[in-house]
């Protein structure tokens, strides 16, 4: 695989991916380690700002990574279901996932990201994607929900760069979430990442969380294929990336239903953050039990057979299954056809 495909979600063949199906077992694990935040960013999935009652304690975090390993996964995905720079024990986390022979992705709004934090990620080889809606101070404050957030990222980003972030071994993204505010300048924003060697990861919102309380944020689906369009005639020419332009992330496809999974906070087990229905909870039972048994994961493993409406006819669903996490949230049906996609 190239380097384009190798980070931008596409890690995993088609085969391995295959393979995994096949025996139950797993390639990825999304895992938060608490729903504190620093923020309160207005389109947030989890309504992060407190920590939930009863979360999981280290001890039990640290058996999640040893129940995911032992099903084949190869990377641990550390959310920012809150803030994980918050968790006291987030380099400890860190270290017994790389004991483990696995890799360590961190998703983090970098406003916490100190010079002595950057260089004790770089060191071990973090992946680190920071989440920046804007590069106009006005605007991501606001979408944060907290004044001084873009100046915190900015430092934030610094300090990762100082260390040697981005390289061949050590990807740094940005994360960004399409609404109606960052719109017009997320071409912009993209070509900014792209000409430093960061990735830009632009994703569709999903209408949950905190984002219900915010129609105000909402863009078209005919503006969002524009925008797609012309992120997908940015990378072709400047950069020489092409790709089918498609919901929900632009450049890549969500592939996660075949082999990863999320564990949140106080342990209930979720399909991904989208689909925040509960199948069980580590505390209750095996991870491995708790995947083999439940119907949805065995229907979202086998999604390209079951997915229904347009997205079942379309001719990228072997490629694409559109977000699960729309069609969940806004029709209830976690098989239903993407509502925000813009093929017929």
């Amino acid at each position: 695989m190239s380097f384009f495909e190798r980070h931008w979600g596409l890690e995993f063949s088609q085969e391995e991916i295959a393979e995994a199906r096949a025996r139950k077992g797993l390639l990825s694990l999304e895992l938060e380690l608490s729903r504190a935040c620093n923020l309160r960013c207005i389109y947030c999935y989890a309504s992060s700002g407190l920590p939930m009652e009863n979360e999981l304690s280290l001890p039990e975090i640290l058996d999640v990574v040893d129940q995911a390993v032992a099903l084949g996964a190869r990377k641990i995905i550390i959310l920012g279901g809150g803030e994980p720079l918050l968790y006291p024990y987030l380099i400890d986390v860190i270290d017994y996932i790389l004991s483990k022979g696995v890799k360590a992705d961190l998703f983090t709004s970098g406003t916490l990201i100190t010079p002595s934090k950057a260089s004790a990620l770089y060191d071990r080889g973090v992946a680190v994607v920071v989440k920046m809606n804007s590069r106009r101070p006005d605007i991501q404050d606001f979408l944060a929900g907290h004044p001084g957030t873009f100046q915190a990222i900015e430092r934030g980003i610094e300090a990762l760069k100082a260390v040697g972030y981005p390289d061949e071994e050590h990807i740094l993204g940005v994360e960004t979430v399409i609404c109606r505010q960052n719109y017009e300048e997320l071409p912009q924003l993209w070509q900014w990442a792209r000409r430093q060697g960061i990735i830009p990861y632009v994703e569709i919102m999903t209408w949950q969380g905190r984002a219900k309380e915010h129609p105000d944020l909402e863009v078209s689906i005919q503006k969002t294929r524009t925008l797609f369009e012309t992120l997908a005639r940015i990378d072709a020419e400047e950069f020489g990336n092409k790709w089918i332009p498609h919901p929900p992330l632009a450049a890549s496809h969500c592939a996660r239903h075949e082999y990863s999974c999320t564990v949140i906070a106080n342990g209930d087990i979720h399909p991904c953050p989208g689909v925040n229905l509960s199948v069980g909870n580590v505390r209750e039972d095996t991870l491995e039990h708790i995947l083999n048994k439940s119907p949805v994961i065995q229907e979202l493993r086998n999604i390209r057979k079951l997915i229904k409406g347009r997205c079942g006819r379309c001719d990228l669903k072997y490629r694409c299954y559109g977000c699960r996490g729309n069609a969940y949230q806004i029709t209830g049906d976690y098989l239903a056809e993407d509502p925000m996609c813009w093929f017929s």
